[in-house]
């Protein structure tokens, strides 16, 4: 098999453990497209991240799969033909129509009387025709065909470098157009400045704010209503609301970042409230519970989702058992979870698996509230904000730092009896935080 002959096979991706099928929102790259390998060639969507996919090899595009179907992990997506490639993926082109023959310089070609144009341009009629309906001018543009003649396929290359002088994604564009929306007003958030269709949403909002006209529900703001909706039709949610003095998780935290002042590092207080909530749900486990075909299952992980506001929407990426790390790999990959939500590069994995979240609105000036069960989970605890207040303690009127805490829950899954107890004791932790090192 010749390097010309190849095939590169591109397949969807197995991004995580739970991964079994994907779909693709958009193909950055247009078919018949030159790929580069390492350039973003499709853009797949999880639940509610979207992950960008690079090319594996050099070639020209052949789709196989279009945007928005959903196909099992490995299976194929499109060919990259016409490159270098290697590996696994290469594929004899022999029997496979995508192939894209490149000649080169040195190739074997029959002596033909080829006509030229008066600017001696020597170039196919089907090549000539398509110019002058696109309004290219043949000079300048590299031809492939017999004896460097140029082609059809040449000009429609041409056609789309002039079109992607300014760097944008094919269903970016179509979005653009449909809406009206100059893409010289829009900021691009892909590789080399590349505008993406979230660019170009996030535009229409911005926009429509300014007109007061109204947004539809799309992408990621679609699939957060969608699941909001379902999990207040479907689950009978109770929340119980208490308040906890914070005052030993304050100093604990202060404590403990000052023996940390020398690395730069900082316990956030949500790697804490993460680890107690991990432990009370350890000590009783029958909230950490899921409804399945089943039945009623107790979990056998802890994993704890951590609500991430984005410019998308709220995430919920997952901690995941975080009783077996440490306070400062708890703390860390916090960090990396919530960045990668904010840029819109949450992997599979981040976003899956959770058994219980909470979701912490005390940078808001929040007290207590009602957060909404993530489905399947069984519950969610909201934590509101720190502030000092007067309370009694032994016989006296003292400022505490006080916290108030909310807890929702799936009747059918859990009494309220059992969910207090829960309640009462993530707020026994709170106030003796030490009570994790035994």
């Amino acid at each position: 098999m010749s390097e010309k002959d190849s095939v590169y096979q591109v397949v969807m991706p197995r991004l995580g453990l739970t991964m079994t099928e994907g779909k693709i929102i958009e193909w950055v790259k247009a078919d018949g497209d030159w790929a580069q390998k390492g350039e973003t060639l499709f853009v797949i969507e999880n639940e509610k991240s979207t992950v960008e996919i690079e090319a594996p090899s050099d070639g020209y595009l052949k789709i196989l799969i279009p945007v928005d179907v959903t196909v099992p992990v490995l299976s194929p997506v499109g060919t990259l033909s016409g490159g270098t490639v290697s590996g696994h993926h290469a594929v004899s082109g022999g029997g496979d129509q995508s192939a894209v023959p490149v000649p080169t310089a040195d190739s074997a070609a029959p002596k033909l009387n080829l006509p030229e144009a008066e600017s001696g341009v020597r170039a196919s009629p089907k090549a000539r025709t398509l110019a002058r309906q696109l309004n290219i001018p043949l000079e300048g543009i590299s031809g492939t065909g017999i004896r460097d003649m140029v082609v059809a396929e040449d000009v429609e290359r041409a056609a789309h470098s002039v079109k992607s002088a300014v760097k944008v994604s094919p269903i970016a564009q179509r979005i653009a157009e449909e809406a009206g929306v100059d893409l010289a007003t829009v900021a691009g958030s892909g590789a080399g400045g590349r505008i993406m269709r979230e660019d170009v949403e996030r535009r229409l909002s911005s926009l429509s704010k300014q007109e007061g006209k109204p947004l539809p529900l799309s992408g990621l703001r679609g699939i957060i209503a969608e699941r909001l909706s379902q999990s207040w039709r479907e689950r009978p949610q109770v929340t119980l609301t208490t308040d906890a003095d914070a005052t030993n998780l304050v100093a604990a935290r202060q404590q403990l970042n000052a023996e940390l002042a020398s690395t730069g590092e900082k316990i956030s207080y949500n790697a804490l409230l993460i680890k107690l909530v991990a432990q009370a749900l350890h000590e009783q486990p029958n909230i950490n519970v899921q409804l399945t075909s089943s039945g009623l299952q107790t979990m056998p992980e802890i994993n704890i989702g951590l609500a991430v506001d984005t410019e998308r929407g709220l995430l919920v990426p997952v901690v995941r058992s975080p009783l077996q790390k440490s306070l400062r790999q708890v703390n860390a990959e916090i960090l990396a979870l919530a960045e990668r939500a904010i840029k819109g590069r949450s992997q599979p994995d981040d976003l899956s698996g959770g058994t219980f979240s909470v979701t912490n609105l005390g940078a808001y000036e929040i007290d207590a509230f009602t957060p909404l069960v993530n489905p399947p989970e069984c519950a969610i605890l909201g934590v509101g904000r720190i502030v000092s207040k007067p309370v009694g303690l032994n016989g006296q009127i003292v400022l505490r730092d006080m916290l108030a805490l909310s807890l929702s829950f799936d009747h059918r899954l859990v009494d309220g009896a059992p969910a207090a107890k829960f309640l009462q004791r993530v707020k026994q932790l709170i106030e003796r935080p030490f009570a994790l090192a035994l």
